[in-house]
């Protein structure tokens, strides 16, 4: 009897590689986290990786049909080009032809944001909701725009850039060059600093807000962050109209202490009009593996069994 057909999703970032194998109907029957190697030249290891994971699908009676990589940066979506990632320290890296020819697993490969937004889509916080805009507030941040159920890369393979809109201009400056961008504000690596500036004492942008309760200094920082991000989303609003607003990296973390003031501050920015509802993503950690497997059944020609995937199964 032939082998069940899998996926592999495989999220490449700055510090974890996350993967998953998941079955043809959804099911996850294989999740891992690993730490991102550095290597001069990533190709090898990476195609590797995927060869791993294929005789892990294979011990579960499992074929894989193809496999999603999603990596941050600048996309060139056509040719599966990273044009720059600079937290892997790649520049203009073939990624989907070097994989492909090195693996024996058919590849796609992507932007981890856009890849997360399609997730959220398909079976996260917008389920069925063909314009979307997710941002993503971890270390950085970053957004996935979907217009009319697609997925909106720009002429560039740019579009999402959200962390850079300048949102207080003249402000503080960012590593980018710029003056005031939002990453500077609202980012996990931006509280922390902002912190540590007017404190002395080095903490999280999770221990600030741990300490929201009985620390002022702390307030502060993480008021600031909450308006900037709500004003990033009036700007974004008023451009794009989106359907539903979804937060997700790791600062989604925060739950209550980051939406409400961003709902409050978005709703207080849109004087003549609804603002759209704020979400909290419902995949956590593993939208962009879930979204880089979607691809991978989309170019493997399997895409209408997407429609299929309910949930993610207890592992």
């Amino acid at each position: 009897m032939s082998a069940s057909p899998a996926v592999v999703g495989l999220d490449v970032g700055g510090t974890t590689t996350k993967a998953l194998v998941l079955a043809a109907d959804g099911t996850v029957v294989h999740e891992e986290n690993r730490a991102t190697a550095h290597a001069a030249d990533p190709v090898p290891g990476l195609a590797a990786e995927l060869d791993r994971l294929a005789a892990v699908a294979a011990g579960h009676g499992l074929a894989v049909v193809g496999a999603g990589v999603v990596t941050p940066g600048l996309i060139e979506e056509a040719t599966g080009t990273v044009r720059y990632a600079s937290n892997l320290g790649w520049r203009d890296l073939p990624l989907r032809a070097a994989l492909q020819a090195r693996s024996a697993v058919p590849v796609t490969t992507g932007h981890d944001v856009r890849a997360a937004g399609l997730a959220e889509q398909l079976l996260g916080a917008a389920r069925g909701v063909d314009d979307v805009l997710l941002v993503t507030i971890g270390t950085g941040i970053a957004a996935a725009l979907v217009g009319g159920g697609r997925a909106l890369t720009g002429g560039t393979g740019a579009a999402g850039e959200i962390g850079h809109a300048p949102v207080r201009p003249g402000g503080e400056m960012c590593p980018c060059g710029q003056r005031g961008c939002l990453e500077v504000y609202a980012s996990g690596a931006g509280v922390a600093r902002r912190y540590e500036a007017r404190t002395g004492r080095a903490r999280s942008a999770a221990g600030v807000v741990g300490g929201l309760d009985t620390d002022p200094v702390a307030r502060e920082v993480w008021a600031d962050a909450t308006a900037a991000l709500a004003d990033a989303l009036v700007t974004a609003t008023l451009l794009l109209d989106p359907a539903v607003v979804v937060l997700g990296g790791g600062l989604a973390a925060a739950a209550a202490d980051l939406l409400e003031p961003v709902q409050a501050g978005l709703a207080a920015g849109l004087t003549w009009r609804e603002p759209p509802p704020v979400a909290l993503t419902r995949l956590g950690s593993l939208a962009g593996c879930l979204g880089a497997a979607a691809m991978a059944m989309t170019s493997a020609g399997r895409g209408a069994e997407l429609a299929g995937w309910t949930a993610v199964p207890a592992r």
